[in-house]
Formats: structure tokens, C-alpha cells, sequence
């Protein structure tokens, strides 16, 4: 099947050295109620898709039964690990859990002992970061929903070495309020309070060696894709969100891979409507390469 033809969102791209590229994210059609699993596909070319493969498929004792968001595919001590966001509908809290398979494709079976992210917190988008000690962390984010202030942010935690749990408190990077793109997209509730909107942290690496995260919100144009930059280049640096969004054209939750040719990529999501989300490669300006 075509690119185009991909109803999914947060899409996340593993470029593996078997020569393939595998895609997964959000099913499209289910993304906001109850839902039952994942899928996976790969290509050559990253146009050309094979798929869909199911990673994950939900069993009735399984209760997680709804939002089913943001899997992301991480190799790890030789293995594949899922981050996925899950809920359940009988007592809602949102948090990503952590699968585990021996191929990209799976099949993936849970790993960690239910959600990695802090107890009774709603929390999403979980992503891995290794620091330059070699330990796991997960960032994540903490959602704006259940902030009194209705200020999202994002934070980090450590990981077990096998990814199974967290150990110790979780920090945090960032909240949405003070990064300049940001706006507020709608105002909440009865007292038409605003809103302050985090989504999808992705780390990179630069090749200066300095630490970049890609995270998403609301700007004036709609959903965007923002860069924030660590300040000394570790995770628990000081971080700051660039004046300008990455891509400001009602698209995000992305994050960066490079192709089999060497070139670093951008995948998000555009539109932010459903039904019509699909996955987009994005081109990045001259000046963000040489950064990256």
C-alpha cells in the first residue's frame, strides 16, 4: 500500500539493518474510544508499504481497553521494546506500558508490570533515552487534563536495565506555558480556563554532541512540531523550546531516523483531523541539519 494510503498518527519509524524500515503509531480509527491493539508495516523506500502486521492484539483478560496511542519501537539489549500508551475504561488513567518481542514485528507481549509512569498520574507518550552512561530513561508527559493549572509538561524518569520499571522520582524537562510557540488551543471546562498542550517528546542526539528533544503542542497555525535544546546536554539540563516551531502546518508528534542513505528524517502526522491523518516526511531546513 502507499504512504497515503495510512490512516495512523504519532507514526514512529525503525530504520533496522536488515534493510527495512518499519512503521507503526496510532490506529486512526480508533484512537479516541476503545480500542484493541497495534499495527506495524515496513518498506524499501519508505513510499512502497507492506502491512498491516498487528505488533500488539488485546485478550479479554487484558484490561487496557481504550487509547491505545503512541507505540514507538526501541531495540534494546537485544530485543524490541514497545513504549505504548494505554487506558482502560472501567478506571481511566492514562500510562505507557512497555512490550517486549524478538523481531520489529512482533508478536509483542507486555513486559513491564503495568504502566511504567507514576501511579494514579495521567501520563502519555512515553519514549526511551539512553544518556551517554548508557542508562534507560523514559520521557514522558504528564497531561494537562489532570494539571490543576491545566499545564502540561514533560518529564523524565529512570529506568530498570532490563526496562521492566521505573526507579526513582521522576523530573521535570519542561512545561508547555513557558515555551514562546505554544498557545493556548481551546479553553476547558466551565470556567473557560485555558490550556497548555504537551505531546510526543522524542530525544536526538546532535552530532555536536548536544541533546535535542522534539515535543508537539498548539501554535497560531494549529498543531505543531517544536525543538527544545538541553543546555548542557544531558537529560536533566535546563531545557528551552526554539522561538520558532519545526513545522507550524497542523502537524506533530513526530520524531527523527535516519534513512539507509544517511539522511536524518522527519515523520509526524499531518492533518491533526481525523480521519485524515497520515504519515508525512518533512524535509528540514539546511541550518536545522547542520544543528542535527
Amino acid at each position: 500500500m502507499k504512504r497515503s494510503e495510512i490512516n495512523i498518527r504519532d507514526p514512529f519509524v525503525l530504520a533496522w539493518t536488515d534493510g527495512w524500515y518499519y512503521l507503526t503509531g496510532t490506529r486512526g480509527a480508533t484512537c479516541w474510544g476503545e480500542a484493541s491493539g497495534f499495527d506495524g508495516y515496513r518498506s524499501r523506500d519508505l513510499e512502497e508499504w507492506e502491512g498491516p502486521f498487528e505488533l500488539f492484539g488485546r485478550t479479554p483478560d487484558f484490561a487496557p481497553d481504550r487509547c491505545y496511542w503512541a507505540p514507538e519501537i526501541h531495540p534494546w539489549r537485544g530485543a524490541f521494546h514497545a513504549f505504548v500508551t494505554l487506558d482502560r475504561s472501567d478506571a481511566p488513567c492514562k500510562g505507557t506500558w512497555i512490550l517486549r518481542a524478538e523481531t520489529p514485528l512482533g508478536p509483542y507481549r507486555v513486559h513491564s508490570a503495568g504502566a511504567v509512569t507514576p501511579p494514579g498520574r495521567w501520563c502519555l507518550d512515553g519514549t526511551l533515552h539512553v544518556d551517554r552512561s548508557d542508562a534507560p530513561w523514559m520521557v514522558f508527559c504528564h497531561e494537562w487534563l489532570e494539571a490543576a493549572d491545566h499545564d502540561g509538561t514533560i518529564c523524565a524518569v529512570r529506568l530498570a536495565p532490563d526496562l521492566s520499571r521505573a526507579e526513582g522520582e521522576p523530573i521535570v524537562l519542561l512545561r508547555a506555558s513557558d515555551a514562546a510557540p505554544v498557545v493556548s488551543p481551546f479553553e476547558h471546562g466551565r470556567d473557560k480556563s485555558l490550556c497548555w498542550v504537551t505531546d510526543g517528546p522524542f530525544l536526538h542526539r546532535c552530532a555536536d554532541g548536544s541533546l535535542a528533544m522534539l515535543w508537539s503542542s498548539f501554535g497560531p497555525g494549529g498543531y505543531a512540531q517544536l525543538l527544545a535544546r538541553s543546555d548542557n546536554g544531558e537529560i536533566g539540563g535546563r531545557w528551552t523550546t526554539d522561538p520558532e516551531p519545526l513545522f507550524a502546518g497542523d502537524g506533530g508528534h513526530g520524531m527523527l531516523f535516519r534513512d539507509f542513505g544517511g539522511r536524518l528524517r522527519l515523520v509526524l502526522h499531518r492533518p491533526n483531523r481525523t480521519p485524515d491523518e497520515r504519515p508525512v516526511f518533512v524535509d528540514l531546513p539546511p541550518d536545522i541539519f547542520a544543528r542535527l
